[in-house]
C-alpha cells in the first residue's frame, strides 16, 4: 500500500474510512475472545459438562491477572499516540519500548503469584471437590505462560498506534487459528480434555504475544513503532498504568462479577447455572469484543489530535462515532435474540434442561447490548484523551458497583430472571453516568 492510501492517525476521518481503520482491531479482539470459546466448546461436548464448569470457574482468575498487559497497552499505545501527535517520534518509541520491557517483567511476577495462589482462589470461587482438580490442572498450565499472555494484548494495542492495524490482525488470526485447530487435535482427536485445551491456548498466545517481538525488534518501512534504547521511567510507567486503569478496572470488575455471578447460580441451579452463564459469556465476549475493538481502534486516532489540539477532529471522531455505535447496538440485540437457541445448541445441546435455560437466560442477557456499546466507548474515549480517572470511573460504576447491586438486588425483587437481567440495569445506570461525563468535559476538550 503506496503511503497516500494509507490510513494516518493525521487524516481526517470519514464514517468509511473510520470504519475501514478500525475494522482490523474489531476482527482482532473478536479472534482473541474465540481463545476461551473454542476451549469451552470443545471441553464441553469432548470432556463433558464437569470440566466445562470448572474452566468457566477458574477462568475469572486466569483473566483478572491477563488483564494486566491490557492496562499497559491500551494506556501505554495512547500516551505513545499522543507523543507522536506533538512530534516526538524518538521519545514515543522509547516509551514504547519500556513499557514492552516492563510487561515481561510484570508477567513473571504475576505468574509467580497467581499460581502460588490458584488453590485457595479455587476454593473462594466455588470449587467443589469434585471440580478442584480440574480447575488446578487448566489454571497451571495458562498461569505458567501468563506473559504471552499479557505481550498478546499489549502488542494488540500497539500495532494500531504503529498505523499497522492490518498486521496485528494478521498475527492474531495467526494465533486465533493455531487455537483451534490444536483444540480440535488435543482435545477432539487425542482427548486430552482441560489439558489439552490450555495447552492449545498458551501455543496461541505465544503467536500473538511473542512473535511480534521480532517485527518490532528493527525499524520497519510504513512502520511508527519499533524498538530502541528504552525511556527507563517510573513516573511515564506509571503514568501509562493510571491511563489504562479503566481497562484493568473493567477487567477485574468483570472476573469479579463473573465470580459473584457463578456463586449464586450454584446456589440457585447447581453446576447447570454455572455452565449456562459460562455460555452467556461466550457470547457476550464475542459481542462486546466488537465494541472494545472500534474503541481500542479509534483511541490511538483520538490521542494524536488530542495531542495535536486539533478539536475539530475531536468533535468528528465523538458524533461519527456515537452512531456506529447506536446502529451496531441494534444490530447485535436483533441478531442475538434471533440466535439465542442455536448458539447455546452449539456448547449444551447434549442436555435439554441445560439448553432451555441457557436460552432463557441469553434472551435476556442480550438486550444490554443496545446499550453496552457507548458504555465502553465512553470509557475507551476517556482514556484516550488521557483521563484515566474518568475512564476509570465509567468502568467502576458499569462493570462493578452497578452489577454487584444489580445482582444481590434484582433477583430478590423479580424473581430468577433478575440475575440475567442484572447486566442490563448495570448498562442503563453506567449509560446515564457515561452521558455526564461526556457533556461535564466539552467544554475542557472542545469535543462538542
Amino acid at each position: 500500500m503506496s503511503k497516500s492510501n494509507q490510513i494516518q492517525l493525521s487524516d481526517h476521518f470519514t464514517t468509511g474510512r473510520l470504519l475501514k481503520f478500525t475494522v482490523s482491531p474489531i476482527i482482532m479482539m473478536i479472534f482473541t475472545s474465540i481463545y476461551t470459546i473454542v476451549d469451552g466448546f470443545f471441553v464441553s461436548n469432548c470432556a463433558g459438562k464437569t470440566a466445562f464448569t470448572a474452566l468457566n470457574l477458574i477462568y475469572p482468575y486466569i483473566q483478572m491477572l491477563g488483564c494486566l498487559g491490557f492496562m499497559i497497552g491500551t494506556g501505554g499505545s495512547a500516551l505513545v499516540a499522543m507523543t507522536l501527535g506533538m512530534g516526538d517520534e524518538e521519545r514515543a518509541n522509547r516509551l514504547f519500548s519500556m513499557l514492552a520491557v516492563a510487561t515481561v517483567g510484570i508477567g513473571a511476577s504475576f505468574s509467580v503469584i497467581g499460581l502460588t495462589l490458584l488453590r485457595p482462589v479455587a476454593l473462594l470461587l466455588g470449587a467443589t471437590p469434585e471440580l478442584l482438580p480440574d480447575c488446578l490442572l487448566y489454571g497451571r498450565i495458562l498461569l505458567t505462560f501468563q506473559t504471552a499472555f499479557m505481550l498478546q494484548y499489549l502488542f494488540q494495542s500497539f500495532f494500531i498506534a504503529a498505523e499497522k492495524p492490518k498486521l496485528g490482525l494478521c498475527f492474531t488470526v495467526a494465533a486465533g487459528a493455531t487455537n483451534m485447530v490444536l483444540d480440535f487435535v488435543l482435545v477432539g482427536v487425542a482427548g486430552f480434555g482441560l489439558a489439552g485445551a490450555a495447552s492449545a491456548t498458551v501455543i496461541s498466545q505465544m503467536v500473538g504475544g511473542v512473535a511480534p517481538i521480532f517485527y518490532f525488534a528493527k525499524r520497519r518501512p510504513g512502520c511508527r513503532l519499533y524498538f530502541t534504547k528504552p525511556l527507563f521511567s517510573l513516573r511515564e510507567l506509571f503514568k501509562a498504568c493510571t491511563n489504562g486503569i479503566s481497562e484493568l478496572m473493567t477487567n477485574i470488575s468483570m472476573s469479579l462479577v463473573s465470580a459473584l455471578y457463578n456463586m449464586q447460580l450454584l446456589k440457585l441451579f447447581g453446576a447447570d447455572g454455572v455452565a449456562a452463564y459460562g455460555v452467556l459469556m461466550y457470547v457476550g465476549f464475542v459481542f462486546a469484543a466488537a465494541f472494545i475493538g472500534y474503541s481500542q481502534g479509534i483511541a490511538p486516532i483520538v490521542s494524536y489530535h488530542f495531542g495535536a489540539g486539533n478539536r475539530d477532529e475531536l468533535k468528528n471522531l465523538l458524533r461519527k462515532s456515537a452512531g456506529i455505535i447506536a446502529v451496531a447496538g441494534v444490530a447485535m440485540l436483533v441478531t442475538s435474540e434471533l440466535l439465542a437457541e442455536p448458539l447455546a445448541k452449539i456448547f449444551v445441546g447434549y442436555d435439554a434442561g441445560l439448553l432451555a435455560l441457557t436460552t432463557h437466560g441469553m434472551k435476556l442477557y442480550c438486550i444490554s447490548f443496545i446499550l453496552s456499546g457507548f458504555n465502553i466507548f465512553g470509557s475507551a474515549f476517556f482514556t484516550a484523551l488521557n483521563n484515566g480517572a474518568v475512564s476509570a470511573a465509567i468502568s467502576f460504576l458499569r462493570t462493578l458497583l452497578f452489577q454487584v447491586v444489580s445482582i444481590l438486588t434484582l433477583p430478590l425483587i423479580i424473581g430468577v430472571d433478575g440475575i440475567w437481567l442484572a447486566v442490563v440495569a448495570a448498562e442503563a445506570m453506567a449509560l446515564i453516568c457515561t452521558g455526564g461525563f461526556v457533556v461535564r468535559g466539552r467544554k475542557r476538550y472542545g469535543y462538542m
